[in-house]
Order: C-alpha cells, then sequence, then structure tokens
C-alpha cells in the first residue's frame, strides 16, 4: 500500500476535489440512501466529519514536518465524530462548503511544499492513509474512475505479496476469517468477481439492450472455486494480474458519462473498491 507524497497529492486533486459535485449529480432519493449506508443523517454531518479527521490529522502532520512536539491522544471514535457533527452544525450552508474546500485547498498546498522525506515518517504515512486514501473508499458515495484505477493499481497490484508477507499463523487466522480454506480460493473469487463485473460493464457499453441476470452470491462463489480447483498456483497468479490489468484498460477507456451509468457504477463500487475492504489483508 504505497503512501506517497504525489500519491496523496494526486488523491486531493482528482477524488476529493469532485467529491461533493459527484454526489449532488445523484439523483435526490439515491443521495438519501447512500448518506443512510453511510451512517449519518446527512450529508453535511459526513462531511463535517471527513473535515474534523482533516484538520485533526494536519495538525499532527505539521507537527511532524516542524520537528514539533504534539499530543499523542487515545481517541474515542464515535465522541470525536460525534463533536465533529456538533461542532459545524451551526454553520451557514454555504460558509461550510466554502470551509470545506478551502480546508482541502490548504492540504494540498501544505502537502505539496512538505520535504519528500516527511512522507517516510510512519505517522504521516499512517494519518495521511487515514484521512485521505482509505477515507475514500471508506465514504464512497460515487465512484470515480480516478479512485478505481488507485485501487486497481496500488491496493490490489500488493495485495498477493501483503498476504506472502504474513507469517504462517497470521495467513492462517485471515483465511479463516475469510471462511476459506486457501488463499488460492480467495484469488479465485477476486478475479472471478472481476471477470463477471467486467463482462457485464462491457456489454452495458457495447449495447444498450444488454441484460444479465445478477449472480446467486453463494452458488457463483462456490462455481468459482471449482472452475479454478485444478489450475495451478502460478497460473492462478497469472491470471489475478492478467485481469486486473485489463480491468485498468477497461476503466481507463469508459466514456466519463459511463460513471452516471448505475449499473456501471455499482459493479465497479463493489467489485474494485469496496471488495478491496471486504478482504483486507491485516498490516
Amino acid at each position: 500500500m504505497p503512501i506517497t507524497k504525489q500519491r496523496t497529492l494526486d488523491y486531493l486533486q482528482y477524488e476529493w476535489r469532485i467529491y461533493v459535485e459527484r454526489f449532488n449529480h445523484l439523483p435526490m432519493d439515491e443521495q438519501e440512501k447512500r448518506v443512510t449506508k453511510q451512517g449519518y443523517e446527512t450529508f453535511r454531518d459526513m462531511l463535517a466529519h471527513i473535515l474534523a479527521w482533516w484538520e485533526e490529522g494536519m495538525d499532527i502532520i505539521h507537527a511532524v514536518a516542524e520537528e514539533r512536539e504534539f499530543e499523542r491522544k487515545k481517541y474515542d471514535f464515535d465522541v470525536f465524530n460525534a463533536e465533529a457533527v456538533d461542532k459545524y452544525r451551526p454553520w451557514d450552508e454555504t460558509e461550510f462548503r466554502a470551509h470545506f474546500e478551502k480546508t482541502r485547498q490548504n492540504m494540498e498546498a501544505d502537502l505539496k511544499s512538505m520535504n519528500e522525506a516527511v512522507f517516510e515518517n510512519r505517522r504521516v504515512k499512517s494519518w495521511l492513509n487515514g484521512i485521505v486514501i482509505h477515507h475514500a473508499r471508506e465514504h464512497l458515495v460515487s465512484v470515480s474512475r480516478f479512485l478505481t484505477i488507485d485501487v486497481l493499481k496500488n491496493e490490489w497490484a500488493e495485495y498477493v505479496e501483503k498476504f506472502n508477507k504474513l507469517d504462517m499463523e497470521k495467513q492462517k487466522e485471515f483465511l479463516s476469517k475469510q471462511g476459506l480454506g486457501s488463499f488460492h480460493d480467495l484469488l479465485a473469487h477476486i478475479t472471478g468477481w472481476w471477470e463477471e463485473g467486467a463482462r457485464i460493464i462491457s456489454g452495458i457499453i457495447d449495447s444498450p439492450s444488454f441484460t444479465w441476470t445478477d449472480p446467486d452470491t453463494d452458488a457463483f462463489n462456490l462455481a468459482l472455486t471449482k472452475k479454478y480447483s485444478l489450475w495451478s498456483d502460478d497460473d492462478l497468479l497469472k491470471h489475478y494480474d492478467t485481469v486486473r490489468l485489463a480491468l485498468i484498460d477497461l476503466v481507463t477507456e469508459l466514456p466519463e458519462d459511463a460513471f452516471m451509468n448505475k449499473d456501471i457504477e455499482d459493479w465497479l463500487a463493489a467489485d474494485v473498491v469496496e471488495h478491496y475492504d471486504d478482504h483486507p489483508v491485516p498490516a
């Protein structure tokens, strides 16, 4: 999971800059549904949560960059999040949205001006992942080309290596929590869903009359395990990466209006972005 200066700046420029705009393009009933799924009463409350963590994290990152002491806190996340919502609730809506965007711009400018060495600091990496990179997946309300490609190029690209770095006991514990007997079965599951998503997305793009039936999840997963059971680990690993790269090409070439298509967006969100955090390999 590379947490670099450039990747962080790219998230602030290409993902967070248009985060609110993409949400506003959704139909009203879809907006309400997605905010409820996130566990918030309003989109504004969720933005307050995101904003508060940006402010908190940047205070610490500035202190590290300037070699200053800072308070080490143990966060009660429920309390912190509730206080963030309460803090911004009295603000005028226009003023609040302007502050959100100004904070994003300031983060981008401040991080751009920092020495590359700052981004090697373990604490800085952890905060940037938490408040900028992982937070974009955690609070996904409208999938973007940038986010989809980034997850494929970075998170999924390092997924196998990350698993292989675990000791044997941690590998067994991880697979047990996933309800799978082997890492081979997990890769078969991931790859098979990628293939199905790519098939459907390509069908939608190629023909307005394209139809499909959503697979029964349990039956489909069993079929994938069986399908790839005779493949060697090496062949499956190569296929995993071939399909991953093909997905990058597919998403890169999608027309811009494809991301306004709910079916395409749902498949990309579930298959690529959310699926990564459905099967998180422990650090």
